[in-house]
């Protein structure tokens, strides 16, 4: 390859530097350049990073690869992302560049399970209010809620969804699935009965969503979805906040008209130091870290470099 033929834009904040990825990542390319600065956010300095690369490593989900990145980048010819999302890249401007595109799915399925599950006993068992009033001096009494006989209802069987049915199963809960292809027995196969999306929101104690980000599924849980909601029950996104109308959720929140939501993804990512869901008490929010593990960062990180690697031989 020729001197900076591989680039990394926006490794920030840093994961890749200083790792056994990067030094495999060197040995395909001495001069990979690699960006640990905050600012491929923004297009033009994407543009300005990627320059004349021909292999580009994806690290983050705020670089968006648009058809004017693409078009800009004119000797890009492959886009490795770290992780499963592909909803930051122009997938037909790539196809009309012939650009090729791979991801590394499934890597971090169990981490972003487990860590749905972890926000699910959160917001029921009011944990972080428990933890923080204990800290302050109190000792609060009152009820939570339990898993254990509640109605899980998955919007999604992927990989996240499918290890999640997994694991709710564990915890004595009676699993609905909606899918948004047709359900081919797949969830049967996991223990949960296949409904309707409607059906599913009127049923279920608990609404988790595993679905992609796309035209089809953005606001899939609009007003009139959320007004279907039991009054006690609770939503968990770990997939992606475009899913749910925010202005309709916050609605919802602000006048809980359901008893909470747990959310590791928003629409704007960080989320604004002023953003109403900060303020509300039946809310728990993590920092979209659910498949942020030590494992899977080494091992997402090892399969995006080897997909690098697949596609140089594949040049000769």
């Amino acid at each position: 390859m020729t001197s900076g033929s591989i680039v990394v834009p926006d490794d920030f904040p840093p994961v890749l530097t200083g790792t056994p990825a990067e030094t495999e990542l060197r040995s395909l390319d001495s001069s990979v350049r690699i960006f640990t600065e905050r600012g491929a956010d923004d297009e033009a300095e994407l543009i300005r990073r990627v320059g004349d690369a021909e292999c580009v490593l994806n690290i983050r989900a705020h670089a968006h690869f648009s058809e004017r990145v693409i078009n800009a980048c004119s000797s890009l010819r492959m886009i490795s992302i770290w992780g499963s999302g592909m909803d930051h890249v122009d997938l037909a401007a790539c196809a009309r560049r012939g650009i090729a595109v791979a991801n590394t799915p499934g890597v971090n399925a169990h981490a972003v399970a487990e860590h749905t599950m972890a926000l699910m006993l959160a917001v029921m068992r009011r944990i972080p209010q428990l933890d923080a009033r204990v800290r302050a001096g109190e000792w609060p009494r009152g009820l939570s809620a339990q898993l254990e006989g509640k109605t899980l209802g998955i919007v999604g069987l992927g990989a996240v969804g499918s290890r999640v049915a997994e694991l709710a199963r564990a915890f004595g809960m009676t699993l609905l699935a909606a899918t948004a292809r047709a359900d081919g027995g797949r969830a049967a196969a996991h223990g949960a009965r296949h409904v309707s999306l409607d059906d599913l929101l009127r049923e279920s104690d608990v609404i988790t969503l595993h679905l992609r980000s796309n035209a089809e599924t953005n606001g899939i849980l609009g007003r009139a979805q959320l007004a279907l909601l039991k009054p006690t029950a609770y939503i968990v996104n770990t997939a992606r906040g475009a899913l749910i109308d925010r202005g309709a959720l916050l609605d919802t929140l602000q006048h809980e008209r359901i008893a909470g939501a747990a959310l590791d993804v928003f629409d704007e990512e960080p989320l604004p130091a002023g953003d109403a869901l900060r303020s509300l008490s039946n809310v728990v929010l993590t920092p979209h870290n659910a498949g942020v593990t030590q494992e899977v960062i080494a091992e997402g990180l090892r399969r995006a470099v080897e997909n690098v690697r697949h596609f140089l031989s594949t040049l000769g």
